[in-house]
């Protein structure tokens, strides 16, 4: 999984709106927030603190994230 989160970050870094990482906003316990795609199923949950300020706060499958 390691190898997989280091790639998407360093994917989010160069170009944070790839398509590959689906970047999309959250509602409701994670509004505010925005998640990546890690893997199929895996998600990382970021929050944009400034311009060029993210701050990643929980990784997780989409079921233990979303219940």
């Amino acid at each position: 999984m390691q190898k997989h989160v280091d790639e998407r970050i360093a994917l989010f870094i160069d170009d944070p709106f790839n398509p590959i990482l689906n970047n999309h906003p959250l509602h409701g316990e994670y509004r505010n927030c925005r998640s990546i795609n890690i893997t199929g199923d895996w998600r990382a949950i970021y929050k944009l603190l400034a311009p060029d300020l993210a701050v990643f706060i929980i990784l997780g499958s989409h079921s233990e994230l979303y219940e």
